[in-house]
């Protein structure tokens, strides 16, 4: 097996080959564009991670691993639309660089081109990944359903939002990592559990997400620091700190979130100080321990030699204690 650096020097060098150069201009250059703009290339590595973590070479994923980028970055395309959102990776959304019609246009076209890469399999190879792409696509939708919900709602509970969570982050982590198994054409079982660890490493990559938007660093982590706060984006943070706060105090978060300002520094600092005086960075942390723990539980179970093993959860606990 290689390193996971090494992993997304081949994806990207692959991913550099598959440029669209068609008409209209104005459905592929955005495409293009989202594409290009980085990241960490996290899903697309750990199909290929995955590969040749059953014994099977990463090269035959490479397919795959762009058909899981290609949506991933449909639903970037589709949420910065819902959520407003002017920047991405650094750089302008594509609904800020173009318009919305274009934007949603475009997340449209990925989304097909999601099941045109995975076609290049052979036919029972691509049924299978096909079928595991569809349940994935149909979670995301009801997380982003969820979780525009509770931008109106008032009672929902942090199990509700870990569960938005599940679908939306969670599914995508955990299908990348399913196709990989699928490829290598491992045990059903083999299948069932790596896509378990995936889905814990994404609720905790998630959480460490909702952490690193108030915590994090913006030149490095890629978007405006405290986006969530100014959009009014309700995370876990937010969840959390109504399980925890005084009425008193609840009440001033919610009033807090449900007023969109042009100086947003007071804003920032009232509800970074509820935050932090009712424990909410460390229980997050804590959420993000015990999704960890419960992954590592499962890997014990894969059918695979410990070397591996190692591998892939020095890879899961890297993303998971990024810093930005």
């Amino acid at each position: 097996m290689y390193s996971p650096a090494q992993y997304t020097d081949f994806f990207i060098s692959y991913l550099e080959n598959q440029t669209i150069d068609k008409e209209p201009k104005n459905l592929y250059e955005p495409i293009n564009y989202i594409m290009s703009l980085g990241g960490k290339r996290i899903r697309p590595v750990l199909t290929l991670l995955t590969t040749e973590f059953f014994d099977t070479d990463y090269k035959l994923a490479l397919p795959a691993a762009l058909a899981i980028e290609v949506f991933h970055n449909s639903s970037l395309v589709h949420d910065d639309i819902i959520d407003e959102d002017p920047i991405r990776r650094g750089k302008p959304t594509v609904h800020k660089k173009w318009n919305t019609n274009v934007a949603i246009l475009a997340g449209d076209a990925m989304i097909i081109l999601t099941y045109h890469y995975l076609q290049s399999y052979e036919p029972n190879l691509a049924k299978a990944l096909t079928k595991a792409v569809v349940k994935m696509g149909i979670k995301v939708c009801e997380g982003q359903t969820w979780d525009v919900d509770f931008e109106t709602r008032q009672d929902v509970t942090v199990s509700e939002y870990l569960k938005m969570i599940e679908c939306k982050t969670g599914a995508l982590i955990a299908t990348s990592m399913k196709m990989g198994a699928i490829i290598a054409q491992t045990s059903p079982e083999n299948c069932d559990l790596i896509y378990d660890f995936g889905l814990n490493i994404g609720l905790a990559f998630q959480l460490q997400d909702d952490y690193l938007d108030l915590f994090g660093d913006t030149p490095t982590f890629g978007r405006r620091l405290c986006g969530d706060i100014i959009s009014n984006k309700k995370t876990y943070l937010y969840f959390k700190a109504l399980e925890i706060l005084t009425s008193n105090e609840k009440q001033q978060l919610m009033e807090l979130y449900a007023v969109r300002l042009v100086d947003n520094e007071k804003k920032i600092e009232t509800i970074t100080e509820l935050f932090q005086t009712s424990g909410v960075p460390a229980a997050t942390q804590e959420s993000i321990k015990k999704y960890t723990f419960k992954a590592s539980e499962i890997l014990e179970k894969i059918d695979i030699n410990e070397n591996k093993k190692a591998i892939l959860r020095a890879f899961a606990e890297s993303l998971i204690r990024r810093r930005v």
